[in-house]
């Protein structure tokens, strides 16, 4: 018997294949989704972040390859003409988009990737993905909050406040086309629905593409 409090020992349990899937997330600037995302990815060695390309120009502290790729207009025109972007929308006066070869190989590989992406990003890559991409919408506890939570960034003039706050709006609109919503009231009660939703995902049974060849071995044991 294992000692009190000691986690079981889980080296020898059976692994069986798995297809990769995306963990798409969404929200109103302000509502807490980086943090969020940031919570999972320390959490969670089986996931990793999808890198996208940006026409915008990087933010104090942001790397690129790491936060983004930045790109100008004309490199990122001759990506989605070649056809090697899954996704991609204008915010803010930007393009943001998601280059299509990483993602492929990492669905095969069995790898789970998350994305931090607005509805139209998201929309795109329900279409071109299907089954592969779980929908997730983090909604604010309150409009006050929202608003509070933006200011206290202090990277944003007072214009672009206002239009955030706009838009804001407009991205809400769209929470009904995802397939679960937080409300983020709480961070740790969000951060663990969060984990959640991604641990009962990676057990649908049409995601496991070993099932059979295990179920098999079973029942050749018994």
């Amino acid at each position: 018997m294992s000692e009190a409090g000691a986690r079981p020992d889980r080296s020898d349990r059976p692994q069986v294949a798995r297809r990769g899937l995306l963990l798409v997330l969404s929200s109103p600037s302000g509502a807490g989704k980086t943090t969020l995302a940031r919570r999972l990815l320390a959490s969670d060695s089986g996931l990793r972040m999808s890198v996208s390309v940006t026409t915008r120009k990087p933010r104090p502290g942001e790397v690129d390859g790491k936060d983004y790729r930045f790109i100008d207009a004309g490199e990122f025109e001759r990506l989605e003409q070649a056809g090697e972007l899954i996704e991609w929308a204008e915010v803010h006066g930007n393009w943001y988009a998601t280059p299509r070869a990483g993602v492929a190989a990492a669905l095969e590989r069995g790898e789970d990737v998350l994305f931090d992406i607005d509805w139209q990003g998201a929309r795109q890559l329900k279409e071109r993905m299907g089954g592969d991409v779980v929908t997730v919408f983090i909604l604010p506890p309150d409009g006050r909050a929202l608003e509070r939570r933006m200011r206290a960034r202090g990277q944003d003039s007072e214009e672009v406040v206002v239009r955030r706050m706009a838009a804001a709006a407009a991205e809400i609109g769209h929470w009904g086309e995802y397939d679960y919503v937080i409300v983020n009231d709480d961070l740790e009660r969000s951060a663990a629905g969060l984990a959640a939703i991604l641990a009962a995902e990676r057990l649908r049974r049409a995601r496991q593409t070993g099932l059979s060849a295990f179920v098999q071995s079973v029942l050749a044991q018994l």
